[in-house]
């Protein structure tokens, strides 16, 4: 079994914040001390992380829930509770973050020990010196921490490469990769032999470098699942120049001009931007006995292919065994890339509209009424839902808070507009209580 995985789906899950406390003072010499209940400390939140060390989401194959601690209640003597520590979860280098239900994207990972939050703690609830007014000196109401966000994620690690080897497999990519940089790709005399992504270190010169990649082999139909290409197509996403590998030896009985013409639609049926980037015609086995006369024939039909005024692509001939005309063609590459900008899979005003999404919006419906097989109303709604667990029904003070403030939200009136009457049982959650009207 290959030990790469770059898709994982796995639940998140922040800290609680700690529950406020309900206390008094009660000190000799000290009349009528008052509420000294402290506040619950923030619960801890689930942080992403890049490490560069990492190159696979292999981590969550099997850990796929991550959660965070809750914070501590609050104590007497007004004293607060203490925070919880964030979780911090590793990630490598390339990851983008999706919310697993809508799709959206959150965050695409891309920066050395850049952090996002997916996942934030609650606040701590107040504790009852919070509520004391000068109606209400001493009250028993205090507040439960909030609960802390809860998400699935879908992770997609696409590699960073700036450079990416496209073509049908056993044209020689993993060869070429292995011969120009310190990658030791498997390679073997039979298709599929690359599973994988590799990545090598390619040095030109003294001074120039690049991260060179080689893409496990695409045939047609890869972008609707063909071949082992869907899985690899999204790495090809981050690179900035693409080199189109062709086996010019003519052993396989291929036609050169139409595997071109295949991968080049796979691409662009895949993303249509990966067709804005700059590609080179990288003509290998130059070193078999048909190569140079199947390479004239390739450029006859790509000329006559070109539109008036378009130029001939950047063809360079070389021979991945031999290691002739490797040379020339990285040095090219290098220019290239030097003048090329990146492309990001995600622009900076579609991240925000994203992020915006997550935010509370006032006009949300701050709850729903439904009926229970027993004829029980239920009711639902995230506000709702979130009040209810900040509530603490141990003090009947904080009980009657509860009950005003769904009062002011209407779900009295709402619950007499569904059908409830004298007696009626009404359900949040596990929580049960009788309809008065």
């Amino acid at each position: 079994m290959s030990l790469f995985l770059d898709t994982a789906k796995i639940e998140v899950r922040a800290g609680k914040g700690g529950d406020g406390a309900v206390a008094f003072r009660r000190e000799k010499f000290v009349p009528d001390g008052g509420p000294w209940g402290g506040d619950g400390g923030r619960g801890g939140s689930v942080i992403f992380k890049v490490d560069e060390g990492m190159t696979t989401l292999m981590d969550f194959r099997y850990n796929r829930i991550f959660r965070g601690k809750p914070g501590d209640k609050g104590m007497t003597k007004g004293m607060h509770g203490r925070g919880a520590q964030d979780l911090i979860v590793k990630v490598p280098q390339g990851t983008t973050v999706k919310d697993f239900e809508t799709d959206a994207v959150l965050v695409d990972l891309i920066d050395k020990d850049q952090e996002f939050v997916v996942a934030k703690g609650g606040r701590g609830g107040r504790g009852n010196i919070r509520f004391a007014t000068p109606k209400n000196p001493a009250p028993e109401v205090a507040e439960n921490g909030e609960p802390g966000e809860e998400r699935m994620l879908m992770l997609e690690l696409r590699v960073l490469a700036d450079v990416g080897l496209v073509g049908f497999p056993s044209v020689g990519k993993s060869t070429l990769l292995s011969v120009v940089s310190n990658a030791r790709p498997k390679i073997g005399a039979y298709h599929f032999t690359t599973i994988t992504p590799n990545i090598g270190m390619v040095q030109v010169g003294y001074e120039n470098s690049f991260v060179m990649a080689d893409m496990p082999g695409l045939i047609e139909g890869a972008h609707s699942g063909a071949g082992l290409g869907i899985q690899f197509l999204r790495h090809i996403e981050r690179t900035r120049v693409l080199l189109h590998v062709l086996d010019m030896s003519g052993l396989e009985e291929r036609d050169q001009f139409e595997d071109y013409q295949t991968i080049n639609d796979e691409l662009e049926s895949y993303n249509l931007r990966l067709m804005e980037r700059p590609q080179i015609i990288v003509a290998n086995k130059m070193d078999m006995p048909e190569a140079a006369e199947n390479l004239e024939k390739f450029k006859e039909k790509i000329a006559e292919e070109l539109a008036d005024g378009e130029e001939m692509p950047l063809i360079f001939p070389v021979s991945g065994l031999t290691r002739e005309g490797l040379q020339p063609l990285l040095a090219m590459t290098s220019e290239i890339l030097s003048e090329t900008p990146e492309f990001p899979l995600y622009d900076a005003e579609d991240m925000a509209d994203q992020i915006a999404y997550y935010g509370f919006e006032d006009d949300t419906t701050p709850f729903e009424i439904e009926r229970d097989p027993d004829g029980a109303y239920r009711l639902t709604g995230e506000k709702l839902i979130k009040l209810y667990k900040m509530t603490n029904l141990e003090h009947d003070e904080s009980a009657m808070k509860f009950a005003r403030q769904m009062r002011g939200w209407g779900v009295d009136e709402a619950l007499r507009k569904a059908g409830a009457k004298d007696g009626d049982l009404v359900r949040i959650q596990k929580f049960e209580f009788e309809f008065v009207d």
